[in-house]
């Protein structure tokens, strides 16, 4: 009987302490990805479309800190636009990110806006001239608790003949890119409450010539994103909440405005 029950207890223990590693393999598991649907997607104060989007991100880290990162981001419109067009879009990238800090390089492949006389509609294709993609620098820093201001910093390295992100000469041969660079600055208004707020301002400009990506087309500096965001999180059940979140955005050099609302499924 003694033995017996040595042997159930053994058993059990066996059982917790597979249970834990599972749990702990799950928990360090490098691989993942989240799903968002969006009522439109904006980005640096341009409408990108103003359909009902649904938005996945696939990543791996590289090193068991998980500092390193490879992923694939893409998105989709469930619905055309106005004229015709229908937005879909796949991006690669590799981030590090430390602390307060973030650095990554992204490939940009937006299909909706391909201009088959300026750019390729060829996905491998990074020709200077016909290029749909765009090389992105992104980097961002939180400055400490006391101060969390968020400084954000993009660079377009390369790329965007279809954004008319390569200047072109008159017989249509590469003649250089802009670098069309947005900077924004964000702070947390409200922070650790049931509703979160935070508040930000973005600028364009190009290192490389008169006109940028983000604005107008007409001035060389230009603020092109203001606007308010707010996020919660509501409790469906014991297992699962949703992460949702409202933001207004105004974008003073192009003269418009938007409400998105955003939920990450999962």
């Amino acid at each position: 009987m003694k033995i017996l029950k040595i042997v159930c207890l053994m058993i059990l223990g066996t059982g917790k302490l597979f249970s834990q590693e599972n749990q702990e393999a799950k928990e360090n598991n490098r691989l993942d990805f989240t799903v968002n649907l969006q009522n439109n997607h904006l980005w640096r104060g341009l409408i990108i479309t103003d359909k009902p989007v649904v938005m996945g991100n696939l990543s791996y880290a590289l090193d068991a800190e998980k500092k390193w990162k490879i992923g694939i981001w893409g998105a989709s419109a469930l619905a055309d636009d106005k004229d015709g067009t229908h937005y879909k879009e796949i991006n690669y990238y590799i981030q590090y990110s430390h602390n307060r800090f973030y650095i990554g390089l992204w490939d940009l492949y937006n299909s909706r806006n391909i201009n088959t006389a300026v750019a390729a509609d060829d996905i491998f294709s990074y020709s200077q001239r016909r290029t749909a993609h765009i090389i992105d620098l992104r980097t961002n820093y939180t400055f400490g608790p006391s101060f969390p201001l968020n400084i954000e910093a993009d660079i377009m390295l390369y790329g965007g003949a279809n954004a008319g992100e390569v200047v072109l000469e008159p017989d249509g041969s590469y003649k250089k890119n802009k670098y069309s660079t947005y900077v924004q600055a964000s702070y947390p208004v409200i922070a650790g409450q049931k509703v979160n707020l935070d508040a930000f301002v973005g600028a364009g400009f190009a290192l490389n010539d008169s006109r940028f990506l983000y604005g107008n087309g007409t001035n060389n500096f230009d603020i092109v994103n203001v606007g308010l965001k707010a996020s919660k999180t509501l409790k469906i059940t014991d297992h699962y909440s949703l992460p949702v979140a409202m933001m207004a955005m105004w974008n003073p050099s192009n003269k418009y405005a938007r409400i998105q609302l955003a939920a990450t499924v999962f």
